[in-house]
């Protein structure tokens, strides 16, 4: 960071009369952590950055090599808006360091950086836009539970929305920290929303995801309410889904449409859309990181668990919107947002990469229902599923070479680590549903 840089920095946290700085960064998982300075740092911080410990973060490091340096993105910087103007609290997104000024390979940014910077040498420039589904459900006796909010359905209005008032502080208070927001809805489940906004490069949409799901459970906890973005809460109704739409761009122009190409689409495209479909099962163990993120890939409820592409069909795992011209994509459909953003980003990016370095076409296009198709009729057409629990992902992740190198050894083992100790955990734990079935019975 240059001298000007730094010094502009300054003046600009001192005009926005800001006492304290957070420090942001992400463990493996993507949960948001930070250290928080006061203003009198800030000077440090830009410019030699903050050491802290990262023994105890997530998928970081050992405790004999714990000592981790943050340095601020000053790209990044915002003012929290719910916080008192007499205590005015600003954040920045971090890169991790370890010693010798070495970008950590366990950061999860650095991660996506590398991909990006794959895509670099090719050409390219990777755009995300994703749709993150939440829901607000009620707290009881201060803590969170799956009480509905609300009981209406997709695009109603109040009285009906009673979190209505919840989306709209949420869309204000993300436009002051820079969001272009487009959309705010009700979606399909009972208290269950959408909010929108505006694509852009894919590690400042990864920041910005990082940034919507804390600021959303912070409003909604202010209205007594409690966000959640677990992919499947509530048995029986719709889950809650990150779809993401992606495009590749080069020479300033969308990679991806071709005027003479079928459907208009480019060679790029189908090949990217084919190296999608190809390390689909591995990207999922990245996308879907939780036992219950594999509860919402089943059929039936608008969530795909079917490898396929179509232009028009939203049961299949890619999807290419109608657009075309500069707002030409593909739609990956299968991420929750319970997943890290930087490394799913980096998992599409590294996927569709190798389509394209491999020239991998995609299979037909399945332009119909595929939740009405048998399993003799899915065989028939070549239509494999998703894979359907988180210990299923992790092999099929461990055994694909362009996905595990694109995350790297350190991201690498710590996945595993998690996904052994999460399945033994779950497999070990007696559930409700057994003591309702066996208990009287046996």
């Amino acid at each position: 960071m240059t001298r000007d840089v730094v010094s502009g920095m300054l003046e600009r946290i001192d005009a926005d009369l800001v006492k304290f700085l957070r420090l942001q960064f992400t463990d493996i998982g993507g949960q948001p952590k930070n250290v928080a300075i006061p203003v009198q740092q800030a000077e440090k911080a830009l410019t030699e950055g903050i050491w802290f410990d990262g023994s105890s973060i997530e998928g970081f490091t050992r405790i004999e090599e714990s000592d981790m340096l943050l340095k601020p993105d000053p790209s990044t910087y915002a003012i929290l808006p719910w916080r008192p103007a007499d205590a005015r609290v600003a954040r920045f997104i971090c890169d991790v360091y370890t010693y010798g000024n070495k970008p950590f390979e366990g950061d999860p940014r650095y991660v996506l950086k590398r991909s990006l910077a794959e895509a670099k040498k090719m050409g390219f420039t990777f755009n995300t836009g994703p749709e993150l589904e939440f829901f607000l459900f009620k707290m009881v006796d201060g803590r969170p539970s799956t009480q509905f909010q609300d009981y209406g359905g997709y695009f109603d209005l109040a009285p009906t929305d009673l979190a209505e008032d919840v989306r709209r502080d949420i869309v204000f208070a993300l436009t002051q920290m820079g969001f272009e927001i487009e959309a705010s809805h009700h979606e399909v489940a009972e208290s269950q929303h959408e909010i929108d906004f505006k694509y852009s490069n894919a590690l400042d949409t990864a920041d910005r995801v990082i940034t919507f799901k804390f600021a959303t459970k912070t409003l909604a906890l202010q209205k007594n309410l409690h966000a959640t973005f677990m992919a499947k809460p509530i048995s029986g109704i719709n889950g809650s889904g990150m779809h993401t739409h992606g495009s590749l761009s080069k020479d300033g122009k969308n990679a991806f449409y071709d005027a003479d190409g079928s459907r208009e689409l480019s060679k790029t495209a189908y090949y990217y859309i084919g190296g999608l479909l190809k390390h689909a099962k591995a990207v999922t163990r990245i996308a879907n990181p939780t036992i219950n993120s594999y509860k919402r890939l089943v059929p039936g409820y608008e969530a795909p668990c079917y490898i396929s592409w179509s232009a028009a069909n939203r049961s299949a795992l890619v999807r290419v919107p109608a657009a075309r011209g500069n707002s030409t994509r593909a739609e990956f459909r299968s991420p929750d947002p319970m997943c890290n953003p930087y490394l799913t980003f980096a998992a599409m990016l590294a996927a569709g990469l190798d389509g394209i370095r491999n020239k991998i076409e995609p299979p037909e296009s399945i332009d119909t229902n595929i939740y009405h198709l048998n399993t003799e009729q899915r065989k028939k057409m070549g239509i494999e599923m998703l894979p359907a629990s988180l210990i299923e992902a992790q092999a099929e992740l461990e055994k694909d070479t362009v996905i595990s190198k694109a995350m790297g050894t350190h991201i690498m083992d710590g996945l595993t680590s998690i996904a052994t100790v999460e399945s033994d955990l779950f497999r070990l734990a007696v559930h409700p549903w057994e003591l309702e079935r066996y208990l009287a019975t046996y």
